[in-house]
C-alpha cells in the first residue's frame, strides 16, 4: 500500500508539477526556464503587413527576403549581450512563426511570438467575421495556439498581444478583446501585453481584469510613454508593468528638435526616484521588414538602447543593478508563465 502511494505521488511530481510550478517561458523553440532569458528586448517586430486582416496572409511575403533582411540587425543586438527578442507583431498583421523560428535557429536567440488580435485601426487588423465574436469565442481561439500551436506549425506563443484605442472609454469590440485577454490568462498563464497609450484606456482595461479576477501584474501597459506620471504610479501601486518601448534617437519631434533619449533620462529618473523601476520594461518598438515596400522599406536597428541610452543613464545616477532591473530582471518576472488572480 505504501509502495503504491509513492508511486501515485512521484507520478503526480514528475508529470503535473512541473506544468506548473517551473518557471518559464515559452519561445518559438519551446519552453526555457525564465532564468536563462537573460538581457531581454521586450517590445519589437521582425515584419508587418499594413494591408488588413482579409487581405494579409503568408502569400503575401518572401520569408527568405525576410530573413536576409532581419538577420543582420538580430544579429547586431547578440554583441550587446541581448539574448530574447519579444516580436510583437500579432496575428493579421504580419506575425510569421516560420519566420521567426527560422531566425532563432540561426542566431541562437531566444525568439518570442504571441496570440491575440489587435484592435487599434478601426479593427482592421481583426477579421471582419471576428469582430463581433464573444470574449469566450476570441479566447478559445487564443487558448487553442497555446496548446497546439499556430497555424499548424507546433510553435506555440509565449503572451498574448492586443490593441485597444487610446480613449477614455472601450468600445465594445475592445472591451471583448481585454475581456478574451483575461480569460486566455486564467487559462494559460500567459501575460497580457497591450498596445494602449493613454493612462485612461490603461486603467478602464485593468478594471475589467480585476472584476474577472485577473491581477494587474499580469497586464503590461505598451506605449505607455502616451501617459503621465501619475498614471504610472497609479499603474506601478496597482502591480501592472508599465512599458516605455520607443526609444530612437533619430526620431523627429514636433519642437524640431531629434531623438527622445533626453525624455527617456529625465522618465526613467523620475521613476527611479518614486521607487517603481521594478515595474517599467523599455524597448524599441523598431523593425521592421515592410510588406508591400521595396526590400521591406526602411528598417530600423535595436541598438539606440545600448549605444545611446544606457551611457546616459549610467552618467544621471543610474548603476549597473539598475540597468539590470529594466533589462534583466522586470522581463523575467513579466513574462513568465504563471496565473496571476487578483
Amino acid at each position: 500500500m505504501e509502495k503504491k502511494k509513492v508511486f501515485t505521488l512521484l507520478l503526480f511530481l514528475g508529470l503535473v508539477l512541473p506544468s506548473l510550478t517551473f518557471a518559464q517561458v515559452m519561445t518559438v523553440k519551446g519552453p526555457i526556464e525564465s532564468e536563462d532569458m537573460g538581457l531581454t528586448l521586450i517590445h519589437e517586430h521582425i515584419m508587418v503587413d499594413w494591408i488588413g486582416a482579409d487581405s494579409t496572409g503568408y502569400q503575401r511575403w518572401d520569408r527568405a527576403d525576410v530573413l536576409d533582411v532581419a538577420l543582420p540587425y538580430l544579429e547586431a543586438i547578440k554583441k550587446h549581450g541581448i539574448t530574447t527578442f519579444l516580436d510583437c507583431t500579432p496575428a493579421y498583421l504580419g506575425r510569421d512563426p516560420y519566420v521567426l523560428k527560422a531566425l532563432a535557429d540561426n542566431t541562437g536567440l531566444h525568439i518570442i511570438t504571441n496570440t491575440g488580435y489587435y484592435g487599434s485601426g478601426k479593427n482592421k487588423y481583426i477579421p471582419k467575421s471576428t469582430q463581433n465574436a464573444t470574449a469566450e469565442v476570441m479566447a478559445s481561439h487564443w487558448i487553442a495556439e497555446f496548446e497546439n500551436g499556430i497555424d499548424g506549425s507546433g510553435i506555440r506563443p509565449g503572451f498574448i498581444k492586443i490593441s485597444v484605442k487610446n480613449e477614455d472609454n472601450l468600445s465594445d469590440v475592445h472591451t471583448n478583446l481585454i475581456t478574451a485577454a483575461g480569460l486566455t490568462h486564467l487559462k494559460t498563464g500567459l501575460t497580457i501585453v497591450s498596445h494602449t497609450g493613454g493612462d485612461a484606456p490603461a486603467m478602464a482595461q485593468l478594471e475589467v481584469l480585476k472584476e474577472m479576477g485577473v491581477s494587474p501584474s499580469a497586464f503590461v501597459w505598451t506605449h505607455a510613454q502616451n501617459g503621465t506620471l501619475k498614471g504610472y504610479e497609479q499603474a506601478a501601486k496597482e502591480g501592472a508593468w508599465i512599458s516605455l518601448d520607443n526609444i530612437n534617437s533619430s526620431a523627429s519631434n514636433e519642437d524640431g528638435t531629434i531623438g527622445n533619449i533626453d525624455w527617456f533620462v529625465q522618465t526613467l529618473s523620475k521613476l527611479k526616484e518614486k521607487g517603481i523601476l521594478e515595474h517599467i520594461l523599455i524597448s524599441h518598438d523598431a523593425g521592421w521588414y515592410n510588406v508591400g515596400q521595396k526590400n521591406g522599406g526602411e528598417y530600423r536597428a535595436y541598438t539606440d538602447l545600448f549605444t545611446e541610452l544606457i551611457p546616459r543613464l549610467l552618467q544621471n545616477g543610474f548603476t549597473e543593478k539598475d540597468i539590470d532591473i529594466l533589462l534583466r530582471q522586470n522581463p523575467k518576472r513579466a513574462y513568465t508563465i504563471q496565473v496571476r488572480k487578483e
